[in-house]
């Protein structure tokens, strides 16, 4: 079922909940009005939602589906599915699965870290940082840190030239170095104009990345574990690695060239700051309350976070529409080939959903055959239901 589909569900379930009301009221007499029935509570109600459309991925063919809500201290945690196509064992709510770019909401968080320690500013220049930069990308002007957080350097990504270089099989399962990738996205053209909008490169976040490392002095698998895992205590939070999957993890699947491919735990993620973490719906819901409650960075930086000048992305998190309260949810989607994921949260960090899917094992698309589309619209719905 579509987000659209889905949604005219829910309307159209409201009016004919309206049109018998109306009805009861005109018809009665001098009988007693019947009790009205007792309504679903918040958190029913937002879980409810969510299970609808996971069952409906799982009717299109989805291996797997992960849920969380939590409204005021309440909570609701489902998974449905198999971890896997080979072993077909239940998936648990507390299994891990790649969280693609909402990766960029950690990263985004210890680069700001940073800020706070007046050890980088937000105005920086790239180039002060990392001298390299320049030789290896030759931008067309002044990159600063705020710009590569904001992804409105005009960076070209390095996706489309990495998925021409040879077959989507051998592409996953060969690492890359940061400058690997940087060298990828120096192949096309920079899209720098005079008032440079909002446009996602995931070569923002892997300049980003080599920031941290550069003024850490670790990797940033390692920071973001020191910045945000262990203070957090996120169980099921960690760098993609070499080597065989956590045993806990959600296998996703794609088909290319009628061939049925595990994309799960994929050497290319290695040590990805655009897009190499897995987790869990719940370490997600953590994290993004956190932030939002200035339990990670200092408030001030919280709300530059918050303040997207341009399109509806702001620091490394995105913003929605809460009807809730006339202010917005804020959180991170994202997809890698198999999966799609989203979190979002309501600006206080009470209201949250967390959505994670191995995606129906369709031929692949470099743009997620609209998965991410349909994971924000449903989400988004959802939450504006639980008022």
């Amino acid at each position: 079922m579509s987000s659209v589909a889905w949604i005219r569900t829910l309307q159209f379930r409201a009016a004919a909940a309206a049109t018998a009301a109306v009805l009861a009221a005109a018809l009665g007499g001098c009988t007693a009005a019947p009790e009205p029935p007792e309504q679903p509570s918040s958190i029913a109600r937002l879980a409810e939602a969510l299970e609808e459309f996971g069952n409906a991925m799982l009717d299109d063919g989805a291996p797997a589906v992960v849920m969380q809500a939590k409204v005021r201290g309440e909570e609701r945690v489902r998974a449905f599915g198999v971890t896997s196509l080979e072993n077909r064992e239940p998936v648990e709510t507390t299994d891990q699965v790649p969280i693609a770019s909402v990766t960029e909401s950690f990263v985004a968080v210890s680069v700001l870290k940073l800020v706070s320690e007046g050890r980088l500013g937000l105005e920086d220049e790239v180039s002060k940082h990392l001298p390299e930069f320049e030789g290896i990308m030759h931008p067309p002007g002044p990159v600063t840190v705020r710009q590569l957080l904001q992804h409105r350097s005009g960076m070209p990504d390095y996706t489309m030239p990495l998925l021409q270089q040879a077959s989507l099989r051998d592409v996953l399962a060969t690492g890359r170095s940061h400058r690997e990738f940087l060298a990828l996205a120096a192949t096309q053209p920079w899209k720098r104009r005079l008032a440079q909008g909002f446009e996602h490169s995931a070569s923002n976040y892997i300049v980003l990345g080599m920031i941290v490392e550069r003024l850490r002095g670790r990797p940033i698998g390692e920071v973001v574990r020191s910045d945000i895992i262990e203070p957090l205590g996120l169980r099921s939070t960690s760098m993609t690695g070499y080597g065989p999957a956590p045993p806990s993890l959600v296998h996703g699947y794609v088909t290319s060239f009628g061939e049925r491919l595990d994309v799960s735990y994929a050497p290319l993620h290695a040590g990805d700051p655009a897009g190499g973490l897995v987790s869990s719906v719940g370490d997600l819901n953590v994290f993004f309350a956190a932030l939002l409650q200035g339990r990670l960075i200092p408030r001030a930086l919280v709300t530059e976070m918050q303040d997207p000048p341009y399109a509806q992305y702001g620091l490394g998190i995105q913003r929605w529409n809460d009807t809730c309260t006339n202010d917005f949810y804020y959180g991170q989607a994202g997809q890698n080939a198999g999966y799609g994921v989203i979190s979002m949260s309501s600006a206080d960090g009470t209201r949250q959903a967390s959505f994670a899917l191995a995606s129906p094992p369709k031929p692949f698309s470099s743009t997620g055959n609209g998965i991410v589309d349909d994971l924000t619209d449903v989400v988004e719905e959802a939450l504006n239901a639980s008022c």
